[in-house]
């Protein structure tokens, strides 16, 4: 089970957007620096975050922008807007419900409640993790750090 780097990659975005907060126009290029990813990978995280309402960035120039308190964007709005389909996909069940054995045929119904029941628990924790509390986690590591 993982969650894709897609997801970490956007909170690296939006923490440095926050910190970058009248210092620096954040662009697809700046934040490829800071990420090591490639802009275009920027620009389909930037383009997500905007369709979720997280962000928003201006036209031509660019410089991107959060667009709601960090309070409020929590890490599952951050995991959706990345993988829209990411929580249904997170535990897969094996394709054999065709097969003569009775453990086949009936696999998917014995799994379906335990890992509904999983998943419920991840988007519970997800939601209970704010954009706010990984900036005060941030905040807290350069303190510790002295830098």
């Amino acid at each position: 089970m993982q969650i894709s780097m897609k997801c970490s990659v956007a909170v690296h975005c939006l923490i440095f957007i926050y910190e970058a907060e009248g210092k620096a126009k954040v662009t697809s290029n700046l934040l490829a620096k800071s990420t090591g990813c490639n802009p275009v990978v920027i620009r389909n995280v930037f383009g997500a975050l905007k369709k979720a309402g997280i962000i928003t960035v201006a036209r031509g120039t660019g410089g991107a922008k959060l667009c709601k308190a960090p309070s409020d964007i929590t890490l599952y709005m951050i995991y959706q807007a990345m993988e829209p389909d990411g929580l249904s996909s997170l535990i897969g069940i094996h394709s054999c419900e065709n097969r003569p054995c009775p453990v086949a045929k009936n696999i998917h119904q014995v799994l379906e409640e335990p890992y509904q029941k999983i998943q419920d628990a991840i988007k519970e924790t997800m939601e209970g993790i704010t954009l706010e509390s990984m900036l005060g986690n941030f905040h807290k590591i350069l303190e510790d750090s002295g830098r």
